[in-house]
């Protein structure tokens, strides 16, 4: 504890950040013996100002923390913690805490949804688009035409992106990347899997060895 910068009530701040989606799903306060309790347990624990008094986050709730990392800043004087988040983690029952917008006027809008990373944005919209009522969309039709018509989509992406990788220009290959990733999200949200289930398996791989993650698939 002595590498950090602990303020003058023997405070430090500590985002809580989702590992797998980069949303950041509260800020709190963490004292010396909260961070030990923290990384002793593997979940996260505060310290409330208003209280004076140690908490485990979802300890009444439920909706734990659960702590895969702790990283300081170049100061040490903030703390990021890398979290599997169970359950909601803000006191209003959202899933994230910042979910009110800051507008060019200075005034606050609460918003749907939560601030997020553009992948999960994106995902959030693929879903929304599958019960739209609205003018039928290239996505809609592609959800609708269901996993044979995405299937072949997803071939004729994919070898695109073969042939662009093989001879043509970086621009080429991040375009034809792009389609194909778009086409993939629609093929998962069309099997109703979240961004996040895959993200899960590939967490789940690391540290494993190629050739021995694929002999473990075989039946």
């Amino acid at each position: 504890m002595t590498d950090l910068e602990f303020d003058q009530r023997g405070l430090i701040p500590a985002v809580a950040q989702d590992r797998l989606t980069g949303q950041i799903r509260m800020v709190a306060w963490m004292s010396r013996e909260a961070l030990e309790r923290t990384l002793s347990s593997g979940f996260a624990w505060f310290y409330s100002r208003s209280r004076q008094a140690l908490w485990e986050k979802g300890e009444t709730s439920g909706n734990k923390l659960r702590v895969h990392a702790v990283y300081a800043d170049c100061d040490a004087d903030t703390l990021v913690l890398h979290v599997d988040p169970e359950g909601p983690s803000c006191h209003t029952g959202r899933p994230a805490c910042f979910f009110r917008r800051v507008e060019k006027d200075g005034s606050v809008k609460d918003l749907e949804h939560e601030a997020e990373a553009f992948l999960s944005e994106l995902d959030r919209e693929l879903e929304a688009r599958k019960s739209s009522t609205a003018q039928k969309s290239y996505t809609k039709s592609l959800l609708e035409g269901g996993p044979a018509k995405i299937g072949a989509k997803l071939r004729e992406e994919a070898e695109e992106l073969s042939r662009a990788v093989a001879d043509e220009s970086p621009e080429r290959v991040a375009s034809e990347a792009a389609d194909l990733l778009y086409h993939l999200l629609v093929a998962l949200r069309g099997r109703d899997v979240p961004l996040r289930t895959v993200i899960e398996v590939l967490a789940a791989r690391a540290g494993v060895g190629g050739h021995e993650e694929k002999a473990k698939r075989r039946p």
